[in-house]
């Protein structure tokens, strides 16, 4: 009976002669070397239906939780879904909403950042200046002069003059 001995990570038998034990690392005839993943009997679900509801509700204080209560699913299924379909955390997608959702509201009206940290789920405007700032690498005020919203019909002043359209 060979004994067998571990050297350089790898198994040597002592006492006979190497026979090719191992299969060879590919299969002749086009075979593949390893099988296939079964195919699921259902597709993945959409998450459209899910995305839909929870972008309605971005004022309440939503959560993974819920999220996964509404699709009827556990919240690690729900991450996986995620992160098949969308590529990114459940969590990070709703912040990504919420952010863009307080773009939008800070471009179109003159609403106060603690109301529009409101209307967008982020409980105050201290969180949504944190939030803001880390993801669009500005603060909310920065943000609103930079898209410099104009009403009115005129324009910018070029060279201290306000100019109708």
């Amino acid at each position: 009976m060979p004994s067998f001995w571990r050297r350089r990570d790898c198994w040597i038998t002592v006492g006979r002669p190497p026979t090719g034990g191992w299969p060879p690392p590919h299969r002749e005839g086009g075979q593949l070397q390893y099988a296939a993943p079964a195919l699921t009997a259902h597709p993945p679900e959409s998450l459209a239906a899910i995305l839909d509801w929870a972008i309605e509700r971005l004022h309440e204080p939503l959560t993974i939780d819920d999220l996964a209560a509404q699709a009827k699913i556990s919240p690690r299924t729900l991450a996986r879904r995620f992160a098949d379909q969308l590529g990114i955390a459940p969590g990070r997608w709703l912040l990504q909403q919420r952010i863009m959702a307080a773009r939008t509201l800070l471009e179109e009206t003159d609403l106060p950042v603690e109301t529009i940290a409101t209307r967008v789920g982020l409980s105050s405007a201290a969180n949504l200046r944190r939030r803001f700032h880390t993801m669009v690498h500005t603060t909310p005020a920065a943000f609103r002069r930079s898209v410099g919203r104009h009403t009115g019909g005129t324009r910018p002043s070029v060279r201290g003059v306000n100019r109708r359209i």
